[in-house]
């Protein structure tokens, strides 16, 4: 059997997003994670895999942490000596790849998204885009979630081996099952995702101020990664928004909702939005790349400028002045693309097409 090495920041994302990928690799292969949380170790481990905990600051820009994060790496590929190394998210794709590089050892890397990084400018951009270069010019393969991301790597110059595009992460369609629309006259919009300016939680605030009434809620579940708490908490003592707070496991939040909304200003590719549809409900989302492949205008979905809270109250205006049997046919549509395009199996099957092509059982 061969070694495979995943690198990830976040046990959650890789058992919530990735797990059938990981599934798939476990039942040909020695698979060992390298995360720095205990969030799904036990179901990581139930299902095969050797855990090794590796400190990640994953929003910090400290060079001495980043320097033991390389080093940490190297250490585990010294010692595990792995035929390939899998890595998710900025800080393992270039560490990792600096590693992997070093030990010569073929690697994949995902892009799951750019944030914020690429519109800074000045040095700091130079320094991310050498360090992209550097981590991933010897990656055997580049996953991207979407077109504009890599034409972004493409236009910097950072290139690898060989690029293939993905719809993000899929979703499961079984875990994140059709569910008929919710009765009565009542609306939830959901907010799914961290508490962000970069998420547009600024941009939902304000239309929430403007629309909530009796039967219009504004519902908000992630945790708050930037400091809103003392303003969330005013708003829910004024009945203005509802904290439901960080889960593991949202399917049932979302099925209670009327519609998700996701109001980032980057994704990679949004699995609120594609979880959300495949649930069978309608969304309110950017117009970015990440967000505009999950869903089409007025048939499945609103979009609106992130950015722009006037233009996400007249998305939310439209979606609050359709019946529900219209509301409902949106989210069948929405679910029915989402099978059509979204279905996790196809992702899983690209990334073992590379996996197999690798490690020579192709």
């Amino acid at each position: 059997m061969s070694r495979i090495l995943v690198l990830t920041n976040s046990s959650g994302g890789l058992y919530d997003f990735r797990n059938e990928f990981v599934q798939a690799m476990l039942a040909e292969h020695e698979v060992y994670v390298s995360m720095p949380d205990d969030v799904k170790e036990k179901e990581l481990t139930a299902e095969g895999c050797r855990i090794i905990k590796t400190a990640i600051n994953r929003r910090g820009i400290n060079p001495l942490e980043d320097l033991k994060l390389h080093r940490a790496y190297c250490g585990l590929m010294k010692e595990l000596r792995p035929d390939l190394v899998v890595t998710y998210t900025i800080k393992p794709n270039i560490y990792g790849g600096f590693a992997a590089a070093r030990r010569k050892i073929p690697y994949i890397a995902t892009i799951t998204g750019l944030g914020g990084a690429f519109d800074r400018t000045g040095i700091l951009l130079k320094v991310i885009v050498t360090m992209y270069r550097a981590g991933l010019r010897k990656a055997a393969c580049v996953f991207f979630q979407n077109e504009e991301n890599r034409g972004i790597f493409q236009r910097l110059g950072i290139t690898a081996k060989k690029t293939r595009m993905v719809m993000g992460s899929g979703v499961n369609l079984d875990r994140h099952r059709y569910e008929e629309y919710p009765d009565g006259d009542e609306t939830h919009f959901l907010y799914v995702g961290r508490v962000m300016k970069e998420r547009g939680i600024l941009e939902y605030i304000e239309a929430a101020r403007a629309l909530h009434s009796e039967k219009v809620f504004f519902d908000i579940m992630g945790y708050c990664d930037e400091d809103y708490q003392d303003m969330l908490d005013a708003l829910e003592q004024e009945g203005i928004v509802r904290q439901i707070g960080f889960h593991t496991e949202v399917h049932p939040y979302l099925a209670a909702a009327g519609a998700i909304v996701v109001a980032s200003f980057h994704e990679g590719m949004s699995n609120a939005l594609i979880e959300g549809a495949a649930t069978g409900r309608p969304v309110i989302a950017s117009n970015i790349s990440g967000c505009l492949e999950a869903f089409e205008e007025g048939k499945t979905g609103f979009g609106f400028t992130p950015g722009h809270a006037d233009e996400l109250i007249r998305a939310m205006q439209k979606f609050l002045a359709l019946s529900v049997d219209a509301r409902a046919a949106m989210g069948r549509r929405g679910r029915e693309k989402m099978e059509r395009e979204f279905d996790r199996k196809f992702v899983t099957e690209e990334y073992m097409d590379e996996v197999k092509q690798l490690l020579g059982q192709k």
